[in-house]
């Protein structure tokens, strides 16, 4: 691919910015270790040093897992030392160009939400960062410039529910502001919605990060002004295609790209997108959503009445009809999910459309298995 990439208008390295983040070592323990994000991340903050970004506009943020040791200087990837970065000093960040780059764990929470685990994350404590959040954040008026952005994650889109969390992960967003029309995004994800990103523990790297990065060495001479992603999207899922035919991973990665003029995620090429898999939250909403009574906000209050006043006094309710059914369903599966057929029956005796039945019986078992699971592991 060397020098088969069309050039591109240099850019001024001084106006270029850089989050990068790795997370090997967790205070969760060794059952989390996982070796790959640090080296990684060094990798990515070679390429943008040579290829003339100041040190000082480089944020490289590890949590090694020994015997690594880097050999550049590095801040701490805690919680409070990454939010302050992207709320306080990044989004105040004078120039042009935001390469972010994050290595490690994550999930999608109940809401469907990605979730970047932090380094002082626990088992009891699930520290991250809302990637939702930081992007809604950084496509708004909080971050006045910066205006062409790429995120890159290499890091489990595996669903919260699927990991069986004593304790669903509390709500964490970054303050957004008001969206304008200034910016232009584009997100890489490693992993594809409900999968795992796959880890080379031998090598000590992510295979999505070992490609992109190999992808963004055959790209220097465009460095550090941003790929044209529509070219570099295709190689990226054409490799990593090779490696699914290798049974070395099953991830697909995924690229959204969001700007003034358009918003949308990019298909394979040739191909219709993806059927994406569905949590068993979202099958359960989706299930109670098809019936008409749930868009009524007085028949939804009917519904609710019929349920046991312990669970639904202390229920979180909102105007809207589907972060209403999310908030019921989620708070009947957290405290009894038993209670889950209270609302079956308190519907189904409102509308008892046979097709809709069984749909709703299906999707309450799912969420009700993923509701009870006892063990709490990443």
């Amino acid at each position: 691919m060397t020098g088969s990439t069309p050039s591109a208008p240099r850019v001024d390295p001084a106006r270029v910015h850089a989050l990068i983040v790795g997370v090997e070592a967790y205070d969760a323990g060794p059952a989390w270790d996982l070796p790959g994000p640090a080296r990684d991340a060094v990798r990515f903050h070679r390429l943008l040093l040579d290829a003339g970004v100041p040190e000082e506009r480089l944020r490289l943020h590890l949590a090694p897992l020994a015997p690594y040791t880097p050999d550049v200087p590095y801040a701490p990837a805690d919680h409070a030392t990454l939010r302050r970065a992207l709320v306080r000093e990044l989004s105040a960040a004078q120039g042009d160009i935001l390469w972010v780059w994050w290595g490690g764990h994550g999930v999608l929470d109940r809401d469907g939400r990605f979730r970047l685990f932090c380094s002082d994350a626990t088992t009891a404590d699930k520290l991250g960062i809302d990637l939702d959040s930081a992007l809604a954040r950084y496509a708004g008026d909080a971050v006045p410039a910066l205006t062409r952005q790429l995120w890159i994650v290499d890091a489990c889109e595996t669903f919260e529910e699927a990991l069986g969390f004593r304790e669903p992960l509390p709500p964490d967003a970054l303050p957004a502001g008001r969206p304008n029309l200034a910016h232009q995004q584009t997100v890489l994800r490693a992993a594809g919605r409900g999968r795992a990103a796959a880890n080379d523990p031998v090598r000590g790297t992510g295979l999505f990060s070992d490609v992109l990065l190999g992808l963004l060495a055959d790209r220097a001479a465009v460095l550090p002004g941003l790929p044209d992603p529509e070219e570099l999207f295709p190689a990226v899922r054409t490799r990593i295609a090779a490696l699914r035919e290798a049974g070395r991973t099953l991830q697909h990665p995924e690229i959204r790209l969001q700007s003034p003029e358009r918003t949308e995620i990019l298909p394979p090429v040739g191909q219709p997108a993806e059927p994406r898999p569905t949590s068993p939250l979202q099958r359960a909403v989706a299930a109670l959503l098809e019936y008409p009574l749930m868009g009524d906000p007085t028949e939804r209050q009917t519904v609710v009445a019929a349920l046991d006043r312990r669970v639904t006094e202390t229920l979180p309710r909102h105007s809207k009809a589907r972060t209403d059914a999310a908030n019921i369903l989620t708070g009947l599966g957290r405290r009894r999910p038993e209670a889950l057929w209270q609302l079956y029956d308190a519907v189904v005796s409102v509308d008892d459309d046979p097709d809709r039945g069984r749909e709703l019986a299906q999707a309450l078992r799912e969420f009700e298995a993923a509701s009870r699971r006892p063990r709490d592991r990443k």
